[in-house]
C-alpha cells in the first residue's frame, strides 16, 4: 500500500508541473502578441488615455467666491476652488499674491506669502456656505 500512495503522489506532482509548463507557454504566446489574439479595434490606445488625464471630462469644483472683498487693482483673479483660493496675477502675468478662507475670515497675503489683510466674516456670512 505504501508504494501505491507514493506512485500516486509522483503522478499528482507531474500533473502540476505539466499543467505549470503548459499555462505558462500560453500566456507568453498572449502576451508577446500571438496573430490568433487580435486586439479590440475600439479599445483606446495609450494616447489617448494621456490625452483623457490632461483635461478630464469631469466638472471642475465650483464655489462662491463673492465673500471675497479686496482684490489688488489692475489684477486678473483666478480661482482655485478645490482649496478654497484666489490668485491674483499682474496685468504682466507675475503672480500678486492670494486670498484663502480660514475658519470664519478670510486672510489676503502678498505675493512673497506675508499675510496684509484680514477679513472678518460677519454672522450672515459664515452662515451662507
Amino acid at each position: 500500500m505504501v508504494k501505491k500512495n507514493r506512485v500516486s503522489r509522483l503522478q499528482k506532482s507531474g500533473f502540476y508541473v505539466l499543467a505549470c509548463l503548459i499555462s505558462c507557454i500560453l500566456a507568453t504566446n498572449v502576451f508577446a502578441g500571438d496573430p490568433l489574439n487580435k486586439e479590440d479595434p475600439t479599445a483606446p490606445n495609450p494616447a489617448e488615455m494621456h490625452k483623457l488625464a490632461t483635461k478630464p471630462p469631469l466638472p471642475r469644483a465650483h464655489k462662491d467666491f463673492s465673500q471675497y472683498r479686496f482684490c489688488p487693482p489692475g489684477d486678473r483673479i483666478q480661482e482655485q476652488a478645490d482649496i478654497n483660493r484666489l490668485l491674483f496675477w499682474t496685468p504682466d502675468g507675475r503672480p500678486d499674491g492670494y486670498a484663502q478662507r480660514r475658519g470664519g475670515s478670510i486672510i489676503y497675503y502678498n505675493a512673497q506669502g506675508q499675510a496684509i489683510r484680514v477679513q472678518h466674516l460677519t454672522r450672515a456670512e459664515l452662515h451662507k456656505n
